[in-house]
């Protein structure tokens, strides 16, 4: 009788999103071939290559993850092996609940091509939190300057892409936000009619009446009158 095998049976995990396919080292034969050398340097045993291909990492409802996820609960796999994390998940919240249902009490390992991580060790799972707490604080990085770079060109009245607000237009060099004399002159009669001490509503149907209306030819909507005055009196 043969002896049984300790490597570590491993499903390795591959994705790819639709427009990163052809981006050069997560292309799928790039992700195959990274995990294969590091099973064999590892001695690992890899059971099976899993892929989900033109999938996000903004959710775990993946069919491939799924059945790679399964193969550890149902005793087949004693490890998952990826490129780099963000194969697996680009959530932190993701990758916490991933951890804690299969990975924190050291049942199944996860391994980490690209960021070397092993959690069948105490350190490799120190590692992994870490490494998941400064991605999520770069992405709230990037998040609020791009917020402040924003607000910066609005408030310098430059066009930041979508709807042109009501009120404006767009340049001529197509950059830059004009005012429109007519839209302008139905935010300073509501703004008027605001500081007369009229309510909203009775703004919105005085406006209506004097024949203030919107681009399409309807009556301004509350709401959109009560930003319009709002934003005015910043």
């Amino acid at each position: 009788m043969e002896p049984t095998s300790t490597r570590p049976r491993t499903v390795a995990y591959l994705r790819v999103s639709t427009d990163k396919q052809a981006e050069h080292g997560i292309s799928m034969d790039a992700q195959r071939a990274k995990v294969e050398a590091y099973a064999k340097l590892y001695d690992l045993d890899i059971i099976e290559v899993i892929a989900d291909a033109g999938h996000s990492a903004k959710s775990l409802e993946r069919p491939g993850l799924e059945r790679a996820l399964g193969l550890l609960r149902d005793g087949d796999a004693d490890a998952l092996l990826v490129v780099k994390l963000d194969r697996l998940t680009r959530s932190v919240r993701d990758l916490g609940e991933l951890l804690e249902r299969y990975f924190h009490d050291g049942r199944w390992a996860l391994m980490s091509v690209s960021e070397n991580i092993d959690t069948r060790s105490a350190a490799g799972r120190l590692v992994l939190n870490v490494l998941a707490s400064v991605s999520q604080w770069e992405r709230e990085i990037i998040g609020e300057r791009t917020k402040a770079a924003l607000a910066h060109k609005r408030s310098r009245r430059e066009y930041t892409g979508g709807r042109v607000p009501y009120g404006w237009r767009l340049g001529t060099d197509g950059r830059t936000l004009d005012p429109d004399p007519a839209e302008q002159a139905t935010v300073a009669r509501a703004c008027a009619l605001r500081d007369e001490g009229l309510s909203l509503r009775e703004v919105v149907l005085t406006l209506d009446r004097d024949g203030h209306r919107s681009r399409v030819g309807t009556p301004l909507a509350l709401s959109v009158v009560s930003r319009l005055v709002r934003e005015a009196h910043r």
